[in-house]
């Protein structure tokens, strides 16, 4: 590659969506409005891309390690291990490690993966009286931000890691029905109802309750994994810089490829995230790096609330606080190129994930010459305009090569 190429890649997390009937059948992003995001396609090479390989699941954890250059079908091994890399946890070969979602499931139904978006604080506090009431020798608690926490089940003891459902894909729902199956399940299930004993009747806990915001009833345990095996992008292709997020998931394949993690005071993964913050970090690091990945959760909490509003929200502050300003700090540099996409579509109607392609736009100097920008310009972003072009790369992963020039 060409070490004196900035790159930057702004991912929006499931910015995508389907077309909405009380707006004509028009999307969430050819609703909003997307200047930044528009001139991006009016200026750059747009198209179509699938991050979800054929057959696996569409989270976040997969479609994010296509982004970063990584093809899931040889990189992936859950979801957790990744999330415990950022929170500095040792992983050994026959440890596993699990997604511990602090959850509302009232009455069997699964009200609200987030815990009313739980504060750390009273997370961290659920995740101490854990450790305290479930006594296990081999398990062991870990508080992350919010309601994202992990367990790790140290020398796992079975052949096989048993199968799980994300909360957020079973909201309303009762989750019975989506209890872990497969080897250690029972194991994890009554972990999953013994917390909610030990939450209902702990004092720290109640006590928390009245100062810190959430409504913490049980865990949800997911996503487990070994710690997975990734050459560096500085190894692959002379990369060498920062992730900018507020989940351990970006931060977790960020390390595992060789990167720093920035963490933003006031960076939340929700709709009242500091995104400015998040710019502020971008400019001030690129110019000691030649690769930054900058994400924004909100769009994707959005689509998993169902929330039409927060969604376009969301994604107009993305546009205006942080497209806008990366943009016009990039183009001081002589060669540059900036990725825009989302990893997946969070669908309003659906609230969850799906694996359909994504729209992308990759704005740039010195990467395209001008007949190519002309043969795949589009008068907006949405996923309409960018399927128009005819441009499709069937495996997201391969996009890096493209960003580095090293095609073929």
């Amino acid at each position: 590659m060409n070490t004196e190429r900035k790159i930057v890649i702004l991912l929006g997390d499931g910015m995508a969506d389907l077309p909405l009937k009380e707006y004509g059948g028009r999307t969430i992003l050819e609703i909003a409005n997307t200047p930044n995001m528009d001139y991006m396609s009016q200026n750059g090479v747009t198209g179509m891309t699938r991050t979800v390989p054929e057959g696996m699941s569409p989270g976040s954890d997969t479609a994010n390690l296509s982004v970063f250059g990584y093809d899931p079908r040889k990189y992936y091994t859950g979801r957790a291990p990744l999330e415990a890399i950022n929170m500095n946890i040792k992983l050994n070969p026959e440890d596993v490690a699990f997604r511990c979602n602090i959850v509302n499931a009232e009455s069997g139904i699964m009200k609200d993966f987030t815990a009313d978006h739980i504060d750390s604080e009273l997370s961290r506090i659920v995740m101490e009286e854990l450790s305290a009431g479930i006594n296990e020798k081999e398990i062991e608690f870990y508080p992350g931000v919010s309601y994202r926490n992990i367990m790790v089940w140290r020398n796992f003891p079975y052949s096989s890691i048993a199968s799980t459902t994300p909360p957020h894909d079973i909201q309303d729902l009762n989750v019975s029905e989506y209890l872990p199956k497969g080897e250690g399940a029972q194991i994890l299930t009554e972990f999953m109802k013994q917390s909610g004993e030990i939450i209902e009747n702990s004092e720290k806990i109640i006590e928390a309750k009245m100062k810190y915001k959430g409504n913490p009833q049980s865990i949800w345990i997911w996503g487990g994994g070994h710690r997975p095996a990734m050459n560096t992008l500085e190894s692959r292709y002379g990369l060498n810089g920062f992730t900018i997020s507020a989940v351990d998931l970006i931060h977790g394949i960020g390390k595992a490829a060789g990167l720093e993690a920035i963490e933003v005071p006031g960076a939340t993964g929700y709709i009242d995230t500091n995104y400015e913050g998040k710019t502020e970090a971008l400019i001030k690091n690129i110019d000691n790096a030649n690769f930054i990945f900058l994400h924004v959760e909100a769009p994707d909490e959005s689509g998993h609330e169902g929330s039409i509003s927060h969604k376009i929200k969301s994604i107009e502050d993305f546009d205006k606080k942080v497209v806008g300003p990366v943009i016009h700090e990039m183009k001081r540099f002589k060669d540059f190129a900036i990725l825009l996409m989302p990893d997946h579509p969070t669908p309003i109607c659906l609230r969850t994930h799906t694996a359909d392609p994504v729209p992308f736009v990759i704005y740039s100097r010195n990467v395209f010459p001008d007949s190519e920008i002309k043969k795949y310009y589009a008068s907006c972003y949405s996923e309409n305009s960018a399927k128009a072009t005819g441009l499709v790369i069937d495996e997201a992963h391969k996009l890096i090569e493209i960003l580095t020039g090293n095609i073929g």
